[in-house]
């Protein structure tokens, strides 16, 4: 076949969704208790401690906020504000930084590291943090009991130890590279809490962060306070945030024209030359992607040449610049070019409906007939109908299977799809390229019941470059990562169309150190409201 090559305690368990979806939108409503602001204040063009932020987020509340389960957009910005890791990676930035750990992870030799704690940190019931609760929080992430989806970020750990009451020890079971950056991924948990009321923790969730979360209210308001015992060093720069639900795209832009809001998140791209006249709006390159999947269970999709020949045929510019309003950047590798360790895959997809056809017809295959599975949510409705009407062009017939997220992945857990064209973005539980490789090219559910191919010999030589890479580092460990990033532009059983651009929209003149995001949510850590 040719393979086309262009120039141990157990408390909180949860069910956990195997990829970060898009829930059900809800209608907008108004209302809940906020934050009560206080009075007094300052002056005009200062930051005002006394401040309330308020916000408008895009998506629903669904769950709760147990950061050891979670991984709903909204609950996973809300934690960035409630909880710290030993180490924390920056929401805009994507550079690791020390959270509750004193300094980053102390090397002991290539398997031992060790952590001191932060001095002074305690939990917002003002408990003294501790070693046991570190050592709990780790426990519980790794413990297959408890299902957890993080414990795939960190299989790597062995054990975690309490040296004394603020240093804990790490043992690996091999040679990591990425610690600093994966231990992010345990939030730090109250044992005894936890454990006495779980239900009360996962709705009103108890950490270490500058912020303390009061109320959670689906469908209407999230609201936080300032924690003034946090000894971090990110202060919280305002009294407290309220974080408005608001699900419909235009209830969030009639929030920020109005000024009922000073930033909202997931501006519609239809609205950013409208609210440019009156908020700041910026648009800034994800990794969040749109891909394509396919059945590889069923033919004639376990056929690479098949799978090549449908990105062969789309019209990226056509589709980005239509169906995207030119909010996103054709995908010319697994991550995008403004990633640290992108490389250019040795197969780049350009339109090209000759060479789609070519390769249908060596495969054998003709008068094909699909459904074309994609979720509901409003961007992805935007370009599926451009995505069948360049298959058709090169003789597929095509029907569009739309419909909520949850709905369509169970159909593909099942095994009832052929093409599933969906977003995603595991970019906001970490930046490296071997997490978000992982996310979909791991031993997971991705590759086990939905594009099915963890029996492809090529799947066990991808996890090999996979396992090679983290054990290394510097030049080695980019080429590993090439090698890795070239068989999954070859095969793509499944892979990005484009990485897309997040639009923000914020008052520049209300708030201070605001800074627009590069994955899904907002984050108020260093930022302030300015005095009126």
């Amino acid at each position: 076949m040719r393979l086309h090559v262009s120039p141990s305690r157990r408390r909180g368990t949860a069910a956990v969704a195997a990829g970060v979806v898009a829930v059900m939108a809800l209608a907008a409503c108004s209302g809940g208790a906020t934050p009560e602001q206080p009075g007094g204040g300052a002056a005009a063009g200062e930051v005002d401690p006394d401040a309330v932020i308020k916000a408008g987020i895009s998506y629903s509340l669904s769950g709760g906020f147990d950061p050891m389960t979670t991984t709903g957009a909204v609950t996973v910005a809300a934690n960035w504000h409630v909880f710290e890791g030993l180490t924390e990676i920056d929401p805009a930035t994507r550079e690791v930084y020390t959270a509750l750990g004193a300094e980053l992870p102390k090397q002991i030799d290539d398997t031992h590291y060790e952590v001191d704690l932060r001095e002074g940190a305690v939990f917002h019931d003002g408990s003294a943090v501790t070693s046991d609760d570190v050592v709990y929080s780790f426990e519980r992430v790794l413990d297959p009991e408890n299902a957890s989806l993080y414990a795939g970020f960190i299989d790597f750990i062995d054990s975690v130890e309490a040296v004394d009451e603020d240093t804990v020890s790490i043992e690996l079971k091999y040679e990591f590279s990425l610690v600093p950056e994966r231990l992010s991924v345990v939030k730090v948990v109250p044992q005894t809490l936890v454990e006495a009321d779980y239900d009360a923790f996962n709705a009103l969730p108890v950490g270490t962060g500058p912020y303390t979360l009061t109320e959670a209210t689906p469908g209407e308001v999230i609201t936080f306070e300032r924690f003034d015992d946090y000894t971090g060093t990110r202060p919280a720069q305002a009294a407290g945030l309220q974080w408005d639900l608001l699900a419909d795209p235009a209830a969030r832009v009639t929030a920020q024209s109005s000024g009922t809001v000073s930033a909202i998140e997931d501006v519609p791209y239809i609205d950013v030359p409208t609210l440019e006249g009156q908020a700041t709006v910026e648009s800034v390159q994800s990794f969040g992607l749109l891909f394509m999947m396919f059945n590889t269970d069923e033919k004639p999709f376990d056929d690479a040449r098949v799978r090549q020949a449908f990105f062969y045929a789309l019209d990226m510019d056509k589709i980005i610049d239509t169906g995207m309003l030119g909010n996103a950047e054709a995908a010319t590798s697994f991550l995008p070019k403004g990633h640290p360790s992108y490389n250019e895959a040795s197969t780049v997809y350009t339109y090209d409906p000759q060479e789609a056809k070519d390769l249908l017809a060596e495969a054998g295959v003709k008068d094909l007939t699909i459904d074309l599975t994609t979720t509901d949510t409003g961007w992805v409705a935007d370009v599926a109908p451009l995505i069948k009407e360049d298959l058709e062009a090169i003789g597929v017939k095509t029907s569009l299977d739309v419909g909520q997220s949850a709905g369509q992945y169970a159909k593909v857990d099942e095994g009832n799809f052929q093409v599933m064209v969906a977003p995603g973005d595991p970019s906001v539980f970490g930046n490296d390229a071997d997490l978000l490789m992982r996310w979909w090219f791991g031993d997971n559910v991705w590759a086990d019941r939905r594009y099915r191919w963890n029996d492809d010999p090529k799947f066990a030589e991808l996890q090999e470059l996979l396992d090679g890479a983290v054990q290394t580092g510097g030049d080695e460990q980019q080429e590993l990562w090439n090698q890795a990033f070239d068989l999954i532009s070859d095969e793509v059983p499944l892979y990005p169309l484009f990485h897309r651009k997040l639009p923000t929209a914020w008052a520049t003149d209300e708030l201070s150190g605001f800074t627009p995001l590069p994955v899904t949510g907002l984050s108020f850590l260093d930022v302030g409201a300015y005095g009126q």
